[in-house]
């Protein structure tokens, strides 16, 4: 199985993200995916520039010269693509909507009617990947993603795809808290990220108990809303 993960988080690297995907391609890998992990900010991503060239006079191809050919190689060759990033006002950083919009050249321009009668575009490919979501966010409550929600469902369905699994952490910012009373928290949080992406290999399904687990705040969220206040006052901005 081959995973491709495309981490949209602006600080890399360095990421909330980043921590929990590393974790959870820890358990792919030992479950025997091959997995690449791409980091978005790294690579050159233009605008959409809207023009069609890409349906009309070079089908399938975009005329931008930058880094998305490559990209876009990868994703429709994956069997499974984790699209990773922290929630960004109720949705995704701009370096990822930049790669979504230019995803266009991966579907034909034609329309059809989904099974429930919805319109979309026709398949280009036989196959396309089936969607991984990771993300987290700064405040403490599952419902902060529910914008995300809908979105990935759309986003499958007019790529032909499936969702496969939704993780999304409340207080992210935890993760690189260090404190001695939190470390074993963090812990057990990757052991189950760890335990998450064994489990989409061999089976492509996440249960409902792990990902109930996955989306608790590590800590309460009063606690943590303390906490991110005090260090909010404590920067020197």
């Amino acid at each position: 199985m081959k995973i491709t993960v495309f981490n949209g988080s602006p600080r890399g690297q360095n990421s909330n993200t980043h921590i929990m995907v590393s974790s959870f391609v820890d358990g792919a890998i030992k479950a025997g995916a091959q997995v690449e992990n791409i980091f978005l900010i790294d690579k050159h991503i233009e605008s959409c520039k809207g023009c069609f060239s890409c349906w009309m006079k070079t089908p399938g191809n975009c005329i931008i010269d930058d880094d998305v050919k490559s990209l876009l190689k990868k994703f429709i060759e994956s069997d499974i693509v984790v699209l990773a990033f922290p929630l960004y006002i109720d949705s995704m950083p701009g370096i990822l909507k930049l790669f979504m919009d230019r995803l266009i050249p991966l579907i034909d321009p034609h329309v059809e009617k989904d099974p429930r009668g919805e319109c979309r575009h026709r398949k280009r490919y036989e196959r396309y990947p089936k969607l991984v979501i990771i993300s987290n966010s700064g405040f403490p409550e599952r419902s902060q993603f529910q914008v995300l929600d809908l979105y990935f469902q759309r986003v499958a369905r007019n790529m032909h795809s499936e969702v496969l699994a939704e993780i999304y952490l409340p207080g992210g910012p935890i993760l690189q808290v260090d404190m001695i009373i939190v470390k074993p928290l963090i812990a057990k949080y990757k052991k189950l990220l760890q335990k998450a992406g064994k489990q989409l290999v061999e089976c492509q399904c996440l249960t409902d108990k792990i990902l109930e687990k996955l989306q608790r705040p590590i800590v309460p969220p009063d606690r943590y809303i303390d906490g991110m206040n005090t260090r909010f006052d404590d920067m020197d901005l």
